[in-house]
């Protein structure tokens, strides 16, 4: 059957199983929104209130669900408006399709009127992308656009269109939908083997979990391998809840406002088991004295990731839920007792404390935790919030932290919240932002008011902007440039302009009985808490130190007096 350009990105959309998309109308994508009118039943669009938006909610759904995030945008301006959420996407292996619409192939490269070439400017930022001007090749490449965006290390890919390929016909035929495979390299026996005695070698494993082990489903064969291994577990900000954070082997987060029991655990191990990991800088802090007394064994997808911040000493390319799976097959149950006991003595020692009166920033987490009973959708912007977030909520599943990890976006998370509840809309999705970061992107809750989603903004109000102010205050001489926010602003008369609820809490008790009715609102919730602008995140790992050097409130005053 002929059918026109608009035509068939709808059709391919529906072939790959697209349920929902994120996005925004604009002159050279309206051929695409009419016929996405004719087939809104199929394909739901939701309408957010900025391109950026519309990436970050795409990717919320994507992280979510583990199926691939889609939005829209026009030419120009509109395009370059995704640019942050492609590259939050890309930093953190986030599986997401944009689709532009850019002006007619003629007026291509002529500085036309709302022309841009997005194709270049997304090049560093997406695993591949494509501009489409000949409309017979545009089915085959929607489809290899999501299949590049699933497959091996998920990614964006970019898919830009121009107006008139949107309005040519061509002959469309159908194919049954297929669900991309993960395409990775096989690991050998003699490489699965080899890592096994390095394991079965070991008197003191620690074992490293990172999203690569949530993007390949791994987590139940995470578990029966640290069943085998009796070894401790932690993991980064992106390992969240691939491993089970109630688990008694697990010892909280690694790297510069990890845990204590972590740092020190993985500076004595003798065998670092790396999974999905990327060792980031805020992970290893100085790289030269990161786990100076261990192996390193590296199990991940990405071929890139061997050896380029840490220099390992055997690794094995594979997904990593397949690995486990081969490594649980070959080894024996083993013991760690006395090791473990010893982590555990850390984990005893230096738990994560604070202040035991007022409203406070882990208080909230914790709060929100012991009411969910650990069963939301957690997502954050980026900050001591974040950090927070990380270190007081208890993460059970994969899946269930959205945070913007390696690009560190601040205005992600409201775009993000909006998309994973778009996705979920029976689990309780709820957005903890920093009051910098809430400023960013908080027209989006104009878009959770009218597609009446009820997320729950929880504004750590510090009137800071907090984690910067902590580096002043620590690195700096105390010298607060830029960062102070105290200028008046109305967060509870913000929130019911946009057509959601505000409440601003000033304590425990206010905050638990606003929390509380939050949970059975049915309108996007807005709670205003109003925290201590000195609050800081501890334990913290100074810049260029070793994670060994790990410090709380309580080393700092000390080493000051």
């Amino acid at each position: 059957m002929r059918l026109t350009g608009a035509q068939i990105i709808i059709e391919c959309l529906k072939e790959q199983g697209v349920d929902t998309v994120f996005g925004y109308p604009g002159g050279q994508i309206l051929n695409v929104y009419d016929e996405l009118y004719q087939h809104r039943d199929e394909i739901k669009h939701i309408l957010t209130s900025h391109e950026q938006g519309a990436s970050h909610a795409a990717d919320g759904y994507a992280r979510s669900t583990g199926k691939v995030g889609v939005c829209l945008a026009t030419s120009g301006p509109g395009a370059t408006n995704l640019v942050t959420g492609i590259a939050t996407a890309y930093m953190d292996s986030v599986p997401l399709v944009a689709i532009t619409c850019n002006v007619g192939v003629p007026l291509l490269g002529k500085d036309s009127f709302q022309e841009v070439d997005i194709a270049g400017i997304t090049t560093p930022i997406t695993k591949h992308n494509f501009i489409v001007k000949d409309i017979e090749k545009l089915a085959d490449t929607i489809r290899r656009a999501f299949q590049i965006a699933a497959k091996g290390r998920p990614g964006p890919v970019l898919l830009d269109v121009p107006k008139d390929v949107t309005a040519q016909k061509c002959e469309y035929e159908p194919v049954l939908q297929r669900m991309p495979g993960r395409f990775a390299a096989k690991a050998s026996k003699e490489d699965l083997e080899r890592a096994v005695q390095m394991i079965s070698e070991a008197k003191r494993p620690f074992v490293f979990v990172g999203g690569g082990v949530s993007l390949s489903g791994a987590s139940r064969a995470l578990n029966e391998f640290v069943d085998k291994i009796s070894a401790p577990v932690c993991d980064s900000l992106m390992g969240k809840g691939a491993f089970d954070g109630t688990d008694p082997r697990y010892t909280g987060m690694l790297g510069m406002h990890g845990t204590k029991a972590s740092n020190l655990g993985v500076s004595e191990c003798d065998l670092l088991i790396a999974l999905g990991v990327r060792f980031s800088d805020r992970v290893i802090g100085n790289a030269e004295k990161f786990a100076k007394q261990a192996k390193i064994l590296q199990i991940d997808i990405d071929p890139a990731e061997i050896n380029k911040n840490i220099l390992v000493d055997f690794h094995i390319i594979g997904d990593v839920g397949e690995v486990l799976s081969a490594l649980n097959a070959r080894m024996q149950p083993m013991e760690h007792g006395e090791w473990m006991a010893h982590v555990k003595g850390y984990c005893e020692k230096y738990p994560l404390r604070y202040k035991d009166e007022g409203l406070s920033g882990p208080y909230l987490i914790e709060t929100i935790y012991r009411k969910t009973e650990g069963d939301a959708i957690i997502v954050t912007e980026v900050g001591q919030h974040q950090m927070w977030a990380a270190q007081h909520y208890r993460y059970k599943k994969p899946r269930s932290l959205l945070t913007s990890g390696g690009l560190g976006t601040m205005g992600y998370g409201l775009g993000a919240a909006i998309g994973a509840k778009a996705a979920n809309p029976k689990k309780t999705v709820i957005n903890i932002a920093g009051d910098g970061c809430f400023r960013m992107n908080m027209n989006e809750l104009a878009t959770a008011a009218r597609e009446r989603l009820p997320v729950i903004e929880v504004v750590v109000n510090n009137h800071v902007l907090g984690m910067v102010r902590q580096w002043q205050t620590l690195f700096y001489g105390r010298r607060y440039s830029a960062t102070e926010l105290d200028d008046g602003m109305d967060y509870v008369k913000l929130a019911e302009a946009m057509g959601a609820k505000g409440v601003r809490v000033t304590s425990r008790e206010e905050f638990d009985a606003a929390f509380d009715a939050a949970l059975a609102s049915e309108v996007p919730v807005v709670l205003d808490c109003v925290i201590d602008s000195d609050d800081k995140v501890w334990p913290m790992v100074a810049p260029g130190a070793a994670i060994a050097e790990v410090f709380t409130e309580e080393d700092l005053q000390a080493k000051n007096n």
